[in-house]
């Protein structure tokens, strides 16, 4: 069973969602976390208040800021860089709003426990419940084309790659030069691309799909661009260079 998990958690404009995602926490995970990092990432409302109100009820949790909003990527940039420094052995990325199930974290230890991973993903599109657990379809279609053109250019065979819910083990911290990938919200299919690249093992555990009129930051144009210029990238051997 790993030892040393932190949990990571970007945070943007979550004052009205990030309490709720940590009362969601189940017991047996707490039980397991030694840390938790939030960094709030230059946000406008409330949040920083969120996050104080949190570290009183949370003794083990670090607040972490910055003074402007820097993206996604970068946000988490901060919290690998802050879990490396301070001995985490699997770091989970939980988002702030809510979309992603706080009760999974058990399940996304699992292949860690086992000695199975070192990169853990919270599958939407794995357990089959995508649509039912209301995805937009618009979503749901792009997510699959998106796969598929993904899933043939990496020669691999993920049922999806957009996915937010991740789960580092410190070699793949260690051994991902994820301080020279996107600052954007493609960052979480960079690491999985040089995690393909570098030969790390890759586990999807199936997770449920939330939509209950939580805020996303995605502007989901751009970020297929984004994809197809990853895409293009891997071909060129970008990723291989690295």
């Amino acid at each position: 069973m790993v030892e040393d998990v932190f949990v990571l958690v970007p945070a943007y404009n979550a004052g009205a969602t990030v309490e709720r995602v940590f009362e969601r926490i189940p017991d047996e995970a707490r039980r397991r976390i030694r840390r938790y990092a939030a960094v709030n990432d230059g946000s406008k409302d409330d949040t920083a208040a969120a996050l104080e109100r949190l570290a009183a009820r949370f003794p083990n949790l670090a607040i972490l800021n910055h003074p402007v909003n820097r993206g996604y990527g970068e946000a988490e940039k901060t919290l690998l860089r802050y879990a490396l420094a301070e001995g985490a052995q699997v770091g989970i990325l939980l988002h702030s709003d809510g979309q992603y199930s706080p009760e999974k974290i058990p399940e996304i230890l699992e292949p860690f426990d086992r000695g199975a991973a070192d990169m853990v993903q919270g599958s939407r599109m794995s357990g089959g419940g995508a649509l039912r657990g209301g995805m937009p379809l618009y979503k749901f279609v792009a997510n699959k084309m998106l796969t598929a053109i993904e899933n043939r250019a990496f020669g691999m065979s993920m049922a999806e790659y957009h996915s937010g819910y991740m789960a580092y083990s410190r070699k793949a911290i260690e051994t991902i030069p994820w301080e020279k990938l996107s600052n954007s919200f493609d960052f979480d299919l960079e690491m999985l691309v040089l995690a393909h690249v570098k030969g790390l093992r890759i586990a999807e555990v199936p997770i449920p799909t939330i939509y209950a009129g939580e805020k996303s930051h995605l502007n989901p144009v751009k970020y297929g661009f984004d994809v197809l210029s990853v895409v293009r990238q891997y071909r060129r051997g970008k990723y291989h260079r690295m």
